[in-house]
């Protein structure tokens, strides 16, 4: 068995995470969303309390070990404050998590220091396709063995700061399975839109198309590559840690505004229709923490099971953050409709969670 009580290093990163949330992230969250802009002085910020720096060992610049737990912990209270916010901070870690998992020691050597030890960077990575049957385990990018190197072809979708990054993972399919390729930002062949993407939700967090077009890169983990799986369940739990925080967020709203709004003489609160939504949101968000945990936990401990359990958390994550956060607009009525309102923010980000790796349905 394992306990549900976070030890005193955990906590201490979860009250630093917490106060973060919501003293800086929150009260940016709509002027940002407003203005598709994210002050840097706030992303630094939350960069220097060291929530990827803590999981990479001391050879490579870091001062802790990489705990998947620890992670989902600090990722639901960082979004608890604002979705945009947190997934700018922790886009290095897109590039340098995978690099610590499957990377050669020598891309550990040459890429994590300059990472981890230097100010936030934009080290980003690119996953998501524009197909109606995206796969992460079957993608249309190709990549073609060439002497030592790797040629890369095709078009990716919603890639975080991928203007302005120095170098990026880009996924692609080699000989039927995913593989990551380290693509420096001056290769030939590369092109980023112009444009940035025009989301729904997560409009404050710059992202770009990128087209490739016989790309030269190098393979994560050199000539023996690495495990696709591992990685893609690191992200998945992230990912399922940071739906938790959002439907948090707006279970927390809803749950105030319920409690101090009136109708026909008493708190809505104590309507029945309003009651049971407000339980049924408690109820959700706490089985998918669980199931998170659990997925992170079994990640941690090699447990057989644990991309399965990954995957559970995350489909899971994604369906009840869309369910939460659609509640929390109901529960406020024609106030949670209006733009000015957190809740309609967070309802257009909760509807984001299946794109951040494609589809949840795969």
């Amino acid at each position: 068995m394992y306990s549900f009580e976070p030890n005193e290093e955990q906590q201490m990163l979860i009250d630093a995470v917490g106060k973060y949330a919501e003293n800086d992230l929150r009260p940016a969250a709509h002027d940002a969303e407003e203005n598709r802009e994210l002050p840097k002085k706030l992303v630094s910020k939350g960069w220097e309390l060291g929530l990827l720096q803590a999981s990479v060992p001391e050879t490579y610049g870091g001062f802790g070990e990489r705990s998947a737990v620890t992670g989902v912990l600090a990722v639901e209270e960082m979004a608890y404050g604002d979705l945009a916010g947190t997934l700018a901070v922790m886009t290095p870690s897109l590039f340098a998590t995978p690099v610590l998992l499957g990377g050669s020691e020598e891309q550990k050597q040459e890429y994590l220091p300059k990472i981890i030890e230097g100010e936030w960077a934009p080290y980003t990575a690119a996953l998501v396709e524009y197909a109606f049957d995206f796969d992460p385990t079957a993608l249309k990018t190709t990549a073609k063995a060439e002497g030592s190197s790797f040629i890369l072809n095709g078009e990716k979708a919603f890639v975080p700061f991928a203007k302005d990054a120095e170098a990026l993972i880009v996924y692609a399919n080699l000989d039927g399975g995913t593989q990551g390729f380290i693509v420096k930002k001056e290769a030939a062949g590369l092109s980023i839109s112009e444009e940035r993407e025009k989301a729904m939700g997560l409009n404050a967090l710059p992202m770009y198309r990128i087209k490739m077009e016989n790309v030269t890169a190098e393979r994560l983990g050199g000539a023996s590559g690495h495990d696709f799986e591992l990685i893609l369940s690191a992200m998945r739990v992230a990912s399922a840690a940071a739906a938790v925080g959002v439907a948090r967020s707006s279970f927390e709203y809803a749950k105030n505004y319920a409690k101090e709004r009136e109708a026909f003489g008493v708190k809505i609160a104590q309507k029945q229709a309003v009651a049971f939504m407000l339980a049924e949101m408690a109820t959700e968000i706490e089985a998918i923490r669980l199931l998170t945990w659990e997925a992170a936990w079994k990640l941690d401990n090699g447990k057989e099971d644990a991309h399965t359990a990954a995957y559970l958390a995350f489909t899971g994550a994604a369906d009840m953050a869309m369910m939460v956060t659609d509640r929390g607009v109901q529960i406020y009525g024609g106030h949670g409709y209006i733009r000015e309102n957190p809740v309609e923010l967070l309802m257009r980000n909760g509807r984001g969670f299946p794109m951040l790796l494609g589809t949840a349905i795969v």
